[in-house]
C-alpha cells in the first residue's frame, strides 16, 4: 500500500511505518531490512531528510548483519546522494566510494556509471580537475556499453559536458571543444534535447572566445538568439546571459560599435534583475563594470564592480567574488585600490589551500577506504581457499566416479568390440559360401550352354540342311511342306540359340551383397522402430569388390544405423548407393537434432567409421547442425 501512488504521499508514508513495526514485531531481519527500504523512499519523497538520513544509516547496519550487498549498495548510494546534495564532501565522498565498491562486485555497470558520475560532478565542483576528469571519462565507458535510454543519454551529455568544461578551466580548449561536440551530438539524440544542446553550445561559444577566436564565439551566440521563447519555459535567464556573452565578446573583439553594446548590456541586465536571478545578474555586473571601465566610465564601473561583488558574496561565487575585487582594485586609486588587491590575494591563496586541502581529503578517505576493502580481501581470501580445498575434494571424488564408470564402459566395449568380430566372422563365412554358390551356378550354366549349342542345335542344324536338299524334289506340295518345316526349324533354333546366350549370361551377378545390406537395414530399422528409403544401383558388380570393402560398408551402415537411434531423435532415414566416376557413394541421411561437427567428432562411433574407412582408402564427410539433421557421405574407390 505504501507503494500505490493512487494514495496520497503522507498516507503512504504512514502505510511504511506500519509496515516497519510490523516487521519489527516479526523480528525478521531480512523482512525489516525489506520494509525500511521502502520507508527510505517514502520520507524521500515526503521530504523528511533527517528521517531519510537516519533510516538509510540503519540500512547500512542491517544489510551488513546480512551480508545483502544490494541492498548495502542502495543504502550507500542514498546517502552518499544526499551528502553530495546537502554539500557534506567528506560523508559524500566516503559513501559514493562504498556504494561504487558494492556496484562492482554486483557487476551492476548502469550502478557503477550513476556513482562515477556524482563523485566526478562533486570533485569538479571542488575543483579537483584531474580526478574529476579520470571518473568522468571511467563513466562515460560504462555508458556506451549500455543500451540507449533517455537517462543514458542524459548522463552522457552531462559527462562530456564536465569534460568540457574541466578542459576549459585547465586551458586545454581543443579538447573542451571536442567534448562539446560530442555533448552537442548526444543532445541531438536525446528525444527532448534541446536545453542541453543549447547549454553545450554556449559552452563551446565560451571556449571560442577564450582562445581568442571570437568570430566563431560570436557566430555560436548569435545561433542562440532565435530561441528565446523556448529559453523562457526552461530557464528565461539564460536569454539575458546570451545577451550579456555576445555584448562582451565584441568588447573583448575589439568592437567599436559601443552604443550597441551598452544597449545588449542593460536589456541582460533588466531581464536578470526583473528575474531575481543573482547568479546571471553578478555575471552581468561584473561585465558591465569592464565595459565601463574599457570607456573609462570609472562611477558607472564602480557602480556594478561594487553590485557584483556583493551579489558574488551573497551566493559565494569564489570566481566571480575574485574578479570584481580585481576590477575594483583597477578603478580605485591609493589605499582603497591596494586594499582590494590584497583581499584579492588572500582570497586566492585561501581557495588554493581548500583545494589541496580538498584534494588531500578525497586522498585520505581512499586510503581509509583501501585500509577496509584490504581486510575485506583478506577474508575474502580466506573463504577463497576453503573454496578452492573444498572444489578439490569433490574432483577428487567426482574423478574416482568417472574412473570407475569408464572402467565399466571399457568392459562394454571390449564386448562389443568381441561380438563385432564374431558378426565380422559369420559375415565372412557368408560371403565366401555365397562366392561358391554363385561359382557353381555360374559353371553349370556354362555347361547347359556348352550342351545346347554343341548338341541339340548341332542336329537341328543338320535336319535343316537335309531338309533343304530335298527342296529341289518335284511336286508343289512337297516344295511347300519342306519350306514350312524349315521355316519351322529356323525358329527352333532361334529360341535354343536364345536360351543358351540366356544361360551362358550372369543375370545374378552382385544382387546377392544388396540383398545382405537391406536385410540389415530392414532388421535395424524395425528394431529402433525407425521409417527408412534404401535404394541402390545395378551398376555395381559387387562380385569384383573385395570382401573386406563390403564387410567394412555392411560395418559403416550398421554402426551409423545405431548411432542414429542412439543420438539423433530421429523419425526417417534415406539410404543410398550410389556409382559415381568410378566410385562407390554411400549416403546416409537423417531427419533428426543434428550436432555441431566441430564439438562432437571425439565419440567412438565415428572413430570407428574413420577408422573402416581408412582401411578402404576412402573418405568420409559429415554436413549437420542443430535441429537440421544429419547427412553422412562416404566414398570409395571402385574398379571394374
Amino acid at each position: 500500500m505504501s507503494q500505490n501512488e493512487d494514495y496520497p504521499l503522507q498516507e503512504r508514508l504512514e502505510f511504511a511505518i506500519r509496515s516497519v513495526k510490523m516487521a519489527e514485531i516479526e523480528g525478521v531481519d531480512s523482512t525489516i531490512l525489506a520494509s525500511n527500504r521502502k520507508l527510505s523512499l517514502m520520507y524521500f519523497l515526503t521530504e523528511e531528510y533527517v528521517e531519510y538520513v537516519k533510516i538509510n544509516q540503519r540500512n547500512v547496519k542491517l544489510a551488513k548483519k546480512l551480508n545483502d550487498t544490494v541492498s548495502l549498495g542502495v543504502a550507500s548510494s542514498n546517502l552518499g546522494y544526499f551528502y553530495h546534495y546537502d554539500k557534506k564532501i567528506d560523508s559524500a565522498y566516503f559513501y559514493l566510494n562504498k556504494a561504487l565498491d558494492y556496484a562492482v562486485v554486483l557487476r551492476d555497470k548502469e550502478g557503477q556509471a550513476d556513482v562515477l558520475t556524482n563523485i566526478a560532478e562533486m570533485q569538479v565542483m571542488e575543483k579537483d580537475y584531474m580526478s574529476g576528469e579520470e571518473n568522468a571519462i571511467k563513466a562515460i565507458k560504462l555508458l556506451e556499453k549500455q543500451p540507449k535510454s533517455k537517462y543514458n543519454l542524459g548522463n552522457q551529455w552531462m559527462l562530456h559536458n564536465l569534460i568540457g568544461i574541466v578542459s576549459n578551466k585547465l586551458q586545454h580548449f581543443d579538447k573542451a571543444v571536442q567534448y562539446y561536440d560530442r555533448a552537442i551530438d548526444i543532445a541531438n539524440e536525446m528525444e527532448d534535447g534541446f536545453v542541453e544542446k543549447c547549454i553545450s553550445k554556449n559552452n563551446k561559444a565560451f571556449v571560442y572566445r577564450k582562445k581568442g577566436d571570437y568570430k566563431t564565439a560570436l557566430q555560436l551566440y548569435k545561433s542562440l538568439l532565435p530561441y528565446r521563447l523556448e529559453f523562457e519555459d526552461y530557464d528565461p535567464s539564460f536569454y539575458a546571459l546570451i545577451v550579456d556573452n555576445i555584448a562582451y565578446t565584441k568588447l573583448e573583439a575589439g568592437h567599436t560599435d559601443y552604443d550597441a553594446m551598452e544597449v545588449m548590456f542593460k536589456e541582460a541586465y533588466k531581464m536578470s534583475d526583473s528575474l531575481e536571478d543573482p547568479g546571471t545578474k553578478q555575471a552581468v555586473c561584473l561585465d558591465i563594470s569592464k565595459f565601463y571601465a574599457k570607456l573609462q566610465q570609472k562611477d558607472s564601473a564602480l557602480v556594478y564592480a561594487q553590485e557584483a561583488r556583493k551579489l558574488s558574496r551573497e551566493t559565494s561565487s569564489n570566481e566571480i567574488y575574485l574578479d570584481a575585487l580585481m576590477v575594483l582594485s583597477e578603478l580605485k586609486e591609493g589605499d582603497s585600490g591596494k586594499a582590494y588587491l590584497n583581499e584579492h590575494i588572500k582570497l586566492s591563496d585561501s581557495l588554493l589551500n581548500v583545494e589541496r586541502n580538498v584534494r588531500n581529503k578525497f586522498a585520505r578517505i581512499e586510503f581509509e577506504t583501501d585500509l577496509i576493502e584490504q581486510e575485506n580481501q583478506r577474508i575474502s581470501r580466506e573463504r577463497f581457499w576453503l573454496f578452492v580445498v573444498s572444489i578439490v575434494l569433490l574432483f577428487t571424488l567426482f574423478l574416482l566416479y568417472i574412473i570407475a564408470t569408464q572402467r565399466a564402459k571399457n568392459k562394454e566395449l571390449r564386448f562389443k568390440q568381441d561380438q563385432q568380430k564374431a558378426n565380422e566372422e559369420i559375415y565372412n563365412l557368408m560371403l565366401s559360401q555365397q562366392d561358391k554358390v554363385e561359382e557353381a551356378r555360374a559353371h553349370e550354366k556354362k555347361r547347359i550352354s556348352e550342351e545346347l549349342h554343341d548338341g541339340i542345335l548341332g542336329r537341328l542344324f543338320g535336319t535343316r540342311l537335309s531338309l533343304d536338299s530335298l527342296s529341289f524334289s518335284e511336286g508343289q506340295e512337297a516344295a511347300k511342306s519342306r519350306i514350312g518345316y524349315i521355316s519351322e526349324l529356323k525358329k527352333i533354333e532361334e529360341d535354343i540359340r536364345k536360351i543358351s546366350h540366356d544361360l551362358n549370361t550372369d543375370f545374378v551377378s552382385g544382387s546377392g551383397f544388396m540383398d545382405i545390406v537391406g536385410e540389415l537395414v530392414e532388421k535395424q530399422a524395425n528394431a529402433y522402430q525407425l521409417k527408412y528409403t534404401f535404394d541402390y544401383t545395378d551398376d555395381i558388380n559387387w562380385e569384383n569388390v573385395p570382401n573386406k570393402t563390403k564387410i567394412n560398408i555392411y560395418r559403416i551402415i550398421q554402426e551409423s544405423l545405431q548411432n542414429i537411434y542412439k543420438h539423433a531423435e530421429a523419425q526417417l532415414v534415406n539410404i543410398e548407393v550410389d556409382l559415381q566416376e568410378d566410385t562407390i557413394v554411400v549416403t546416409l541421411k537423417d531427419d533428426g537434432r543434428g550436432f555441431d561437427i566441430n564439438r562432437s567428432r571425439k565419440g567412438i562411433g565415428l572413430k570407428n567409421i574413420n577408422s573402416r574407412i581408412a582401411e578402404v582408402d576412402g573418405k568420409l564427410s559429415i554436413s549437420s547442425a542443430p535441429k537440421q539433421g544429419t547427412k553422412i557421405k562416404i566414398e570409395i574407390p571402385y574398379i571394374n
